[in-house]
C-alpha cells in the first residue's frame, strides 16, 4: 500500500484553547449558508465543519449555535450523542479498530490492546505527536475478514497483534 502525503490530512486547523480565528469562523458561516441557516441542517453542518476543523472544539460549537440561533446545549447534546463527531482533535491518522462480533472472536481484543501499546493511548485518545487517534468501533463491515482495522480509509484485514508494528511503520515513515 503506498500512503500519498496528499491523501492525508494535515491536522486539525485549531488546537486545544485557541480562540476562533477568522477563517475558521468563516468557513463556519459559508457552510451554514449553504444550508439556508437551517436548524433542522444541524447534523449535516457539523459534519461539514469537523471536515474542515478536524474536530469540534468549544468555540466552533458555539459559533455554530449562536449562526442557527439553536442552545448551545442543544449542540452539545448531538455531538456527544453521534460517534462520528469529536471535540478533540483527532491524529492524521484516524484508526478504528472493530470490536464487533465476527471481529472479537477472531482476536479484536489482543488487536486493540497491541496497538495501545505501540501507541501509548487508550481508545478516544490522540498520541501526543498528532499522528495517530484511536477509536473503537462496533462494526467496520467486514465481518468476513476479521479481525479488521480502518487506518483513514485504508483497512487492513485478518490482523494479528504481531503485524502492528509494521503496520503503524508504514504511517511514520510518511509522515
Amino acid at each position: 500500500m503506498a500512503l500519498a502525503k496528499s491523501d492525508v490530512p494535515s491536522g486539525p486547523r485549531m488546537l486545544p484553547g485557541q480562540p476562533l480565528s477568522v477563517d475558521v469562523a468563516d468557513e463556519i458561516d459559508r457552510v451554514i449558508s449553504r444550508y439556508d441557516w437551517s436548524p433542522s441542517s444541524l447534523l449535516n453542518i457539523l459534519h461539514e465543519v469537523q471536515e474542515y476543523v478536524g474536530y469540534l472544539p468549544e468555540p466552533v460549537i458555539v459559533r455554530v449555535a449562536e449562526r442557527l440561533g439553536v442552545p448551545v446545549a442543544d449542540v452539545h447534546g448531538v455531538v456527544s450523542f453521534y460517534a462520528l463527531f469529536s471535540m478533540k482533535p483527532k491524529g492524521r491518522y484516524r484508526i478504528a479498530a472493530c470490536k464487533g462480533t465476527a471481529c472479537y472472536v477472531r482476536g479484536a481484543p489482543r488487536v486493540l490492546e497491541r496497538l495501545e501499546a505501540e501507541l501509548g493511548i487508550a481508545p478516544g485518545d490522540t498520541t501526543s505527536d498528532g499522528l495517530f487517534s484511536l477509536d473503537v468501533v462496533r462494526c467496520l463491515g467486514a465481518c468476513g475478514l476479521g479481525p479488521v482495522v480502518m487506518i483513514n480509509d485504508d483497512v487492513h484485514a485478518r490482523l494479528k497483534p504481531d503485524r502492528i508494528p509494521g503496520v503503524l511503520k508504514r504511517y511514520r515513515d510518511n509522515s
